[in-house]
Order: structure tokens, then C-alpha cells, then sequence
């Protein structure tokens, strides 16, 4: 069904706002979202996040109020608050929205809701709920992707940089450079795919679930997401020089093509880390978030999908980036 100002009792929106997302204005964002209430009539409770630690508890909250009412759980953040607050929502029945605030917003991108605020909100208020697809490492949801390895270490130094220099992309790109250029340890990893064994010697693991993502950067597993499944992808051990070589391939759009890089898309991926010296859990990144995670590491689509608020339609991954720009680094999950 798709709601409209004079529908009977629309659902009221329960919306986690974290006003710590992206550099855009949160003033100005509350004003649009509760003008945009108004002008609809529509009810709904700002539930305000100053803290990145209490995102959970906040979202669990909003999806307790909002399943006594029949409402609609809503995130408004970058892609790592999205994370947080799909986690909470999925398997609870509630429809979910997304108002996006971050940097890189790769999920709402795919889906096209549109990065402005009052313009996402008619798209929260008008249209309709469609099952969208999750990944899960462990029991750890995901929507952009997960990795392990290097991509952990460089979200850790952006996040680091961003704090002392700001949220931006020129900072995300910096940041990222420095950290391939310093190199990394290769993982020794056991990968069990289709019932086949394979060893494995790279300095990441990459598992991507956003097709917008995958196709900016030339894989043309972008096609294998939008068919249900999920990319892996992982880098031969290089020097530095060969990183930036893949970094440049990377802002053509043509990594997928490079030699160093191997990728292919699953259904269920189980990564058992070799040489790990007693240690029984594994750093992953999920959707710019570093959490801790169990081994074995199971990385598959989840049975049930998230009912997500967005422009009916099929959605279309862009063309790969132009020339000269930083797509590589670029390939964080997102802000929180």
C-alpha cells in the first residue's frame, strides 16, 4: 500500500536520529523532517542520538514502540547507523526508512532515496514498504559490506583522521591512502565455498551486498547482488606501488579487472582464519562499524529481507566512476 496525506491512520514514524552523521547541518535536518510531519499530518517521535554507543539501545527502543503501534522504524544517519538500526528492526515485522545523513550513503544511494532530507522524507511519508536483501556475517547484519583484514585497519585510520580533520571525502581519501601505502600483514585464511575447500593468502577479505558499490568499482558481481547472492573479493599480497596501481583502477572503475584481485559471488561463505596464534574471534568490519566476531566467520544472505520505505521501481547501479576520482578509498561502508 502507498500511503498518501488522506489515507485512514497512516503509521506513525519512530525515527533514531543521530545528530553525530556526516558534516551536514542536524538543525536543519530536524527542521525538514518535523515540517515534512506537519505538512502531512503524520505523527512522529525524533528519538535523538549524542552518543554512538547508545544507537543500539535507541534502536531497540524505537522498534518496541513502534511494533505496539504498527509503525515504522526509521534510521537517520550514515550507513553505520543505518547498520545499527536495521539490526534492531530486522525479523520484527516493522517496515523500515531510511533519511540519510552520512558521507558516502551507499545504501540509500542504491535504493534511491535521495540524499536531501526533505526530499527523503516524501519518500518515508508517500511510499511503500519492498523487501530489500541482508547480509549476515555470523549474526552480524549487513547492507553495504563486511571485510576483514586491511579494510578493518583503514576504516580505524579514517575514523581516527576524521575526528582531528572532519568528515569529508577528501579526508576519507587521505586517510585511506596513507594506510594502504604503510602495507599490511597477509591473513592465512581457510575458505569453504560450494563445499570446496580453498587456502587463501591476501591482505583482506572483502564481502560486498551494495551493487551501486561493486559496479563504481568495475566487478561485475554488482549483477550476481541484484540476483540474490553475495561478492567476495580478495587482493593477492602486493607492494605499495602495486597498491597504488589498484587505487588508480579502482578510480577508473576497472578494479575488477586487475590481476592481483580475485572475486566471485556466494550464496554462504565460511572463513576460518589459519595462524591465528589461539585467538578464537576475528576484527570485522560491517558497514564502516569494526566489531569483534567468532570463528568460524559465516557470511551468507539472510533468509528474511528488510521491508524497506523507498521509490517504487527497479533500482540501477551507476556507471563506474569518472576518471580522476577517489572511488577506491571511497569503498568504507559509510559514516555513522
Amino acid at each position: 500500500m502507498t500511503y498518501s496525506a488522506d489515507s485512514a491512520a497512516p503509521p506513525p514514524l519512530f525515527i533514531v536520529f543521530n545528530i553525530g552523521s556526516g558534516h551536514g547541518d542536524a538543525a536543519a535536518a530536524r527542521a525538514a523532517i518535523t515540517d515534512a510531519c506537519a505538512a502531512a499530518g503524520r505523527s512522529v517521535k525524533l528519538m535523538v542520538v549524542d552518543d554512538p554507543k547508545r544507537i543500539g539501545h535507541v534502536a531497540r527502543e524505537a522498534v518496541r514502540l513502534a511494533r505496539d503501534v504498527g509503525g515504522i522504524v526509521v534510521a537517520a544517519g550514515g550507513d553505520g547507523t543505518i547498520n545499527a538500526v536495521a539490526q534492531a528492526t530486522l525479523g520484527s515485522g516493522c517496515a523500515f526508512g531510511v533519511l540519510p545523513q552520512g558521507t558516502f550513503n551507499y545504501f540509500s544511494r542504491t535504493h534511491g532515496i535521495p540524499a536531501d532530507t526533505a526530499a527523503a522524507m516524501q519518500v518515508l511519508l508517500f511510499e511503500a514498504a519492498a523487501p530489500v536483501q541482508v547480509g549476515l556475517v555470523n549474526e552480524q547484519l549487513f547492507l553495504v559490506n563486511a571485510s576483514l583484514g586491511l579494510y578493518p585497519t583503514l576504516l580505524e585510520d579514517r575514523e581516527a583522521w576524521k575526528r582531528q580533520l572532519g568528515r569529508s571525502r577528501l579526508v576519507a581519501f587521505g586517510a585511506g591512502l596513507l594506510t594502504l601505502l604503510r602495507g599490511a600483514r597477509s591473513l592465512r585464511l581457510h575458505i569453504e565455498v560450494q563445499g570446496q575447500m580453498r587456502d587463501v593468502r591476501t591482505p583482506t577479505l572483502f564481502v560486498g551486498n551494495n551493487a551501486l558499490q561493486l559496479a563504481q568499482l568495475g566487478f561485475p558481481e554488482a549483477q550476481a547482488v541484484e540476483r540474490g547472492e553475495l561478492a567476495a573479493i580478495t587482493l593477492r599480497p602486493v607492494g605499495r606501488l602495486r597498491i597504488l596501481g589498484l587505487v588508480l583502477r579502482g578510480a577508473l572503475g576497472q578494479l575488477g579487472d586487475a590481476d592481483q584481485v580475485t572475486s566471485f559471488s556466494f550464496r554462504e561463505l565460511v572463513v576460518r582464519r589459519a595462524r591465528a596464534l589461539g585467538r578464537r574471534s576475528v576484527k570485522v568490519a560491517t558497514d564502516g562499524e569494526i566489531t569483534w566476531q567468532s570463528q568460524p566467520l559465516r557470511f551468507r544472505v539472510s533468509r528474511e529481507p528488510l521491508l524497506l520505505i523507498r521509490p517504487a521501481g527497479p533500482t540501477t547501479p551507476t556507471a563506474p566512476a569518472a576518471a580522476g576520482a577517489p572511488a577506491a578509498p571511497d569503498v568504507q561502508g559509510g559514516t555513522t
